[in-house]
């Protein structure tokens, strides 16, 4: 599959790029950003894959999240893929930010108008590593998986529907119960159609409780005055009461007063790229 690179900056004597290419799994061109760090040159390297956020592209986080230090030091190779398909010409897609454009969801859609396109669980959990694994000096053994919000919701089942793919997952301020939040409701019902019996098979929180594989270290920063918190989206408390059901380790932080931004993200990047190194040099 070709690659078209269309972009490359030297950052901590490795390159972040950004490239482009045609997706089978979305039909059309996505980008994703890669972080190469100088110890690639020489070796395989483990790879992190990050995903973004409700109206995210793959540049938000490259550009704001401060995490290029850190994955230099630690030989990581770091991976942002963009959140949605784009410019697929749906009935509907660029009408909100919380659904269709920039708001993939990262689950596989079933209904009619958008089931071609908006597969973002099967791009980013075969596609994507596929595509990194045969271009790039990436350790196909080595990987792992965190993000943000939306994409902490999908870092979260990505890793809980794929036991042993991910050595380890972390999250900032996860959509932790998507079945239960307006968020994750409009996009189920638009995605995934009315039977909510199909939605649990996207909600973190639904497959922890059936989650039977090797031991997962979750690691879940939260900011106390993080606006969606307070607005019932995220749900973090039905997440950690199911895993502590389940004896699956979460460490919960709950930082006072930080909120939903990249600062936020900023301020504990270090720590998760830490969480991941333990697991990914272990």
């Amino acid at each position: 599959m070709a690659l078209k690179e269309i972009s490359s900056n030297k950052c901590f004597e490795g390159f972040q790029k950004v490239f482009e290419h045609d997706s089978t799994e979305l039909k059309c061109k996505m980008k994703f950003g890669i972080y190469l760090p100088q110890k690639a040159e020489s070796t395989k390297c483990p790879v992190v894959y990050w995903l973004s956020g409700l109206t995210c592209t793959e540049q938000n986080f490259i550009t704001k999240a401060a995490f290029h230090q850190a994955a230099s030091e630690h030989g990581l190779i770091i991976v942002a893929p963009d959140t949605s398909p784009r410019g697929c010409n749906i009935d509907g897609e660029e009408e909100s930010w919380d659904f269709g454009t920039g708001a993939g969801f990262y689950v596989n859609a079933t209904e009619d108008i958008w089931k071609t396109n908006y597969r973002m669980y099967s791009y980013v959990v075969d596609e994507l590593p596929h595509l990194i694994n045969g271009n790039f000096p990436a350790d196909p053994d080595r990987a792992s998986i965190f993000g943000h919000s939306m994409g902490g919701h999908g870092a979260l089942i990505c890793a809980l529907k794929n036991p042993g793919k991910y050595k380890t997952v972390s999250a900032f301020a996860p959509i932790c119960n998507p079945i239960q939040c307006p968020w994750g409701q409009k996009a189920f019902s638009g995605y995934l159609g009315p039977d909510t019996g199909k939605w649990e098979a996207y909600d973190a929180t639904q497959l922890v409780k059936n989650y039977s594989g090797p031991k997962l270290d979750i690691l879940i920063d939260q900011g106390k005055d993080d606006q969606f918190l307070a607005a019932g989206q995220l749900l973090p408390d039905n997440f950690i009461a199911a895993c502590t059901e389940r004896k699956i380790p979460v460490v919960f932080r709950l930082q006072e007063g930080y909120d939903h931004s990249y600062f936020f993200i900023t301020t504990f990047i270090n720590d998760h790229i830490k969480h991941h190194v333990k697991y990914l040099h272990a």
